[in-house]
């Protein structure tokens, strides 16, 4: 019970209901905040509770959720009002708590000091929550209230919208065990796979297993799992100031059609490593290794990863990098569809490196000025006002930026 009360805030629909907040006319109506509609690449980001029950459902196509919702609305996400609104959303959380961790820009989990009677307390805090956000903001919230971030968050998605539900100590092998495993954070479909190879089937399998035998089939994260369904996860909700260190950066797409050749993949490559370099020196990291992710036109996908024979903050030498990695691995078996490149292994970009006689350093000294020159005309003029001669030409991928990801636990100030 160190954790005190723990509460999973969960704004429901949250792209949808801001636009309808800000469009009244929407209300009621089935509608879809929908990434880019000329290229196949875009899906559902999110849907209005009419357009849910007609059938639309996240991540899916433009055009599957148009065949299923003839007349649905489809409106075209709006980020930064997204963000603001998410920021006063955490402004009425962090007047019960300054520790309010964020889950991309619709989820919280809020840490309560501890009382005698847990239940309650949450239960009266989470009523005010979620009567101050629709009041002053016009949004609704699910809020799961428990002793753990894992089944606080669990209660959050059990009834929805506009609902809270308490998870407690005496009750939660009762209303989580029976719920499918996949359901557990960070049990993706792949994890779900070798959990049902095992036959275990529900968070309450999982719970009952022998935590040798998951720690022996699935490593350390199997046993964090098997800690997640038992109820022994002790992870405390951080302080809102808190920034995770960044463990990798990396930039990916969907191409407008499939790629056929190499140099196709190279564009495609060196363009989406000019984000990470820029990333990488504006937060002063340099990378120390390559990864990349291919996902093929059936949708399959594989990763392959490289260390470099020294940090890097370079466009160019990542691009190179991953590009000699999709040379010596792909087979060309199947069109590729998806790419991400990521520059992983990071240390901070001043750390000292130990030379030798055949690395050209003063070659290296003068790309780094480069990409510092870059830096600043994106910074006057914008990102789009320079870029390489080569990635002038059609790369076969969107170049709207609409489909930028907001990643679970990012705090956007």
């Amino acid at each position: 019970m160190a954790n005190g009360i723990i509460l999973h805030s969960d704004l429901n629909c949250f792209y949808a209901s801001v636009e309808m907040n800000e469009h009244p006319e929407l209300k009621g109506k089935p509608v879809a905040v929908c990434g880019s509609t000329e290229n196949r690449h875009g899906i559902v980001l999110t849907a209005s509770y009419p357009a849910k029950r007609m059938g639309v459902k996240t991540a899916m196509a433009n055009w599957q959720a148009k065949q299923a919702c003839p007349n649905l609305i489809c409106v075209p996400p709006n980020y930064e009002l997204y963000i603001k609104y998410s920021r006063l959303v955490r402004r009425i959380y962090q007047r019960y708590s300054n520790d309010v961790e964020p889950f991309g820009m619709d989820e919280s989990w809020i840490s309560i000091p501890y009382s005698s009677d847990v239940t309650a307390t949450g239960l009266e805090i989470a009523e005010e929550i979620r009567k101050d956000i629709r009041q002053e903001l016009g949004l609704t919230v699910s809020i799961g209230v428990s002793f753990s971030k894992i089944f606080a968050k669990l209660g959050s998605d059990l009834k929805k919208p506009d609902a809270i539900t308490v998870i407690s100590e005496d009750n939660f092998r009762e209303k989580i065990w029976p719920l499918p495993v996949s359901e557990l954070l960070y049990v993706g479909n792949a994890t779900a796979r070798k959990l049902m190879m095992l036959n275990i089937l529900t968070i309450g399998d999982l719970a009952n297993s022998n935590p040798n035998l998951i720690h022996k089939k699935l490593g350390k994260n199997g046993l964090m799992l098997w800690r997640f369904a038992s109820g022994l996860d002790t992870s405390p909700v951080m302080p809102c100031e808190f920034v995770p260190p960044i463990k990798s950066v990396g930039h990916g797409t969907t191409c407008v059609i499939d790629l056929e050749t190499d140099y196709q993949v190279w564009l495609v490559l060196y363009e989406l490593a000019q984000d990470v370099g820029h990333r990488l020196r504006k937060d002063d990291l340099a990378a120390r290794g390559v990864q990349i992710t291919v996902k093929m036109n059936d949708l399959s996908w594989r990763q392959y990863q490289t260390p470099l024979p020294h940090p890097t903050q370079s466009p160019l030498e990542i691009a190179q990098t991953g590009y000699v990695l999709f040379k010596q691995h792909y087979d060309w078996l199947k069109p590729v569809r998806a790419l991400t490149i990521r520059g992983i292994n990071l240390i901070p970009g001043n750390t000292p490196v130990q030379t030798d006689l055949f690395s050209d350093y003063e070659a290296r000294d003068k790309r780094r000025a480069l990409d510092d020159a870059i830096d600043e005309i994106r910074r006057r003029f914008g990102y789009r006002s320079i870029c390489a001669a080569s990635l002038m030409g059609d790369l076969k991928m969107a170049q709207d930026r609409c489909e930028t990801v907001m990643m679970p636990g990012i705090m956007y100030r």
